[in-house]
């Protein structure tokens, strides 16, 4: 099989987030224990398998990802940098929907390359903040918000943006609040620089102790700052090291989250 490690929500190589990418050539996925050792040895945030559906159905392929630890309900940037390699080697270069755990999902590509995924916007319940979160992540909630079953996050306001690029949680601490991990999150200090808000995400449950760009937080965030800022549209920038910038429009129970991606490496998977 041939693997590729795709660089998404980026337009710039060794930016962004880096995602596996695994097209099979039969039609139905290998057992468990191998997709899990496949994304083990890729070891970056996620690795995605995927293989062509029959014709006719309600999808044209099937699609899972994998952490290095355990496969996950959804995932934002493997998903486009799947479509990326759909798209690119000619597999399926128009719009694709995907078969995943979190039903039917769509990409539609651009011609300035981008591609926009079609993705169910995240339930935010306001909860209290839980004793002891303010002291794992470093900084004090304004508000928290539990996002729902596909996301299984918690999503805080801290005070600005120079909290959420100083960060430096407890990521063992920050393990137990949650089933996946925390979205912190703050409003632009100058939305002149082209971004509307600015997130950092950490998944410690999942051997992920950040998140570099998050795709499927963003459809938490989507509704949130499009509440609080007026408008469906938005860009939102993610401050993690790598860094990554995903624009979101808010459409009723659906988020289009839309970004560019860039394949960096390309093999041959031996084993």
């Amino acid at each position: 099989m041939r693997i590729r490690i795709v660089d998404a929500f980026t337009d710039r190589p060794f930016t962004g987030n880096p995602a596996g990418v695994l097209l099979l050539d039969h039609d139905a996925f290998p057992e468990d224990s191998r997709l899990q050792s496949v994304a083990l040895e890729v070891n970056h945030a996620e690795t995605a398998f995927t293989h062509r559906l029959p014709e006719g159905g309600d999808a044209d392929w099937a699609l899972r990802w994998f952490t290095p630890v355990a496969e996950v309900a959804m995932c934002g940037h493997a998903t486009l940098a799947t479509a990326h390699v759909l798209r690119t080697t000619g597999a399926h270069p128009g719009p694709v929907r995907f078969a995943t755990l979190s039903g039917v999902l769509v990409a539609t590509p651009h011609e300035d390359g981008s591609l926009t995924l079609d993705f169910p916007t995240a339930p935010l319940t306001p909860i209290e903040v839980p004793d002891g979160v303010a002291e794992a992540l470093g900084a004090e909630p304004l508000t928290t918000f539990d996002t729902g079953p596909n996301t299984g996050d918690l999503l805080i306001e801290v005070a600005d943006e120079k909290t959420v690029r100083g960060l430096a949680p407890d990521h063992r601490a920050l393990a137990r609040y949650s089933e996946r991990g925390i979205i912190a999150t703050a409003r632009a200090d100058d939305p002149s620089q082209g971004y509307d808000f600015v997130s950092r995400c950490f998944f410690p449950n999942l051997g992920i102790d950040e998140d570099p760009v998050t795709g499927s937080a963003h459809t938490a965030l989507a509704p949130y700052w499009s509440e609080r800022l007026g408008r469906p549209g938005l860009t939102g920038l993610q401050a993690s090291p790598r860094s990554g910038l995903v624009r979101t429009e808010l459409r009723d129970d659906r988020t289009l989250l839309t970004g560019h991606a860039v394949t960096v490496i390309e093999g041959e998977l031996l084993v």
